[in-house]
C-alpha cells in the first residue's frame, strides 16, 4: 500500500472521529504543532526514525512531548508508531487539514509579495480568489520575495495565478523569442 493510502486512511478516521466530537478545530490545532514539531526538530526526527530506539521508548517520548493534547491524537500517534510509519506523520497531518478545508470550504494559499501583505489586503485577496477556486475564503501563508519585482502571484493547491512583474516580464521574453 502507498505511503498517500496510508496517510489519507489514518487522516480520514481521526477527521470523522473529530467531527463525531465536535473538535475539529481543536484537532487541527493541535495537528499542526505536531507537524511543525516533527518537521523541525531534528533530534526527535532522529529518534522516531532510530530503528536502535525501542517502540515503548518511542511511544513515551512522543507522549511525554505531546502529554497536554487530545487523546485523539496521541492515540494517533501511538498507532503510526505502534505500525513503523512515523514517517507518515506529517504526511497524516496534511491530509487530515485538506479534509478539514474542504469541510469548512476554505483552501490554503500561499501569496508570494515585494513587502508583507497588511490585513485589508490578505481579506481582498481572499474574497476575489476563493471565488475563483469555488471555495468560501483562502487561509493565506504571505511570502516575501523581492526576486518577482512587484505585483503578487497567488499558488492555490496546483493553481498559480501570476500578477507579478517578473512573471509578466518572463511570458514577455517567450513571446519574444518565437
Amino acid at each position: 500500500m502507498s505511503n498517500s493510502t496510508v496517510a489519507k486512511r489514518y487522516a480520514l478516521a481521526l477527521f470523522q472521529l473529530s467531527k463525531e466530537n465536535n473538535l475539529l478545530d481543536q484537532m487541527e490545532e493541535e495537528l499542526r504543532v505536531v507537524k511543525n514539531v516533527v518537521t523541525s526538530s531534528k533530534d526527535l526526527n532522529a529518534v522516531l526514525k532510530s530503528p536502535k530506539v525501542t517502540i515503548e521508548k518511542k511511544k513515551e517520548i512522543v507522549k511525554g512531548s505531546f502529554a497536554t493534547f487530545n487523546p485523539l491524537v496521541l492515540n494517533t500517534l501511538m498507532i503510526l508508531i505502534d505500525r513503523h510509519r512515523e514517517d507518515q506523520i506529517a504526511d497524516v497531518v496534511d491530509r487530515f487539514v485538506d479534509l478539514a478545508n474542504d469541510e469548512r470550504g476554505i483552501a490554503e494559499a500561499k501569496v508570494y509579495s515585494i513587502r508583507p501583505l497588511t490585513a485589508e489586503e490578505t481579506n481582498a485577496l481572499s474574497a476575489t480568489f476563493a471565488a475563483k477556486v469555488g471555495k468560501k475564503s483562502l487561509r493565506i501563508e504571505n511570502i516575501v520575495d523581492t526576486d518577482i519585482l512587484g505585483g503578487i502571484k497567488l499558488r492555490i493547491g496546483n493553481r498559480i495565478f501570476d500578477g507579478s512583474l517578473r512573471g509578466k516580464l518572463d511570458r514577455l521574453e517567450r513571446n519574444l523569442l518565437v
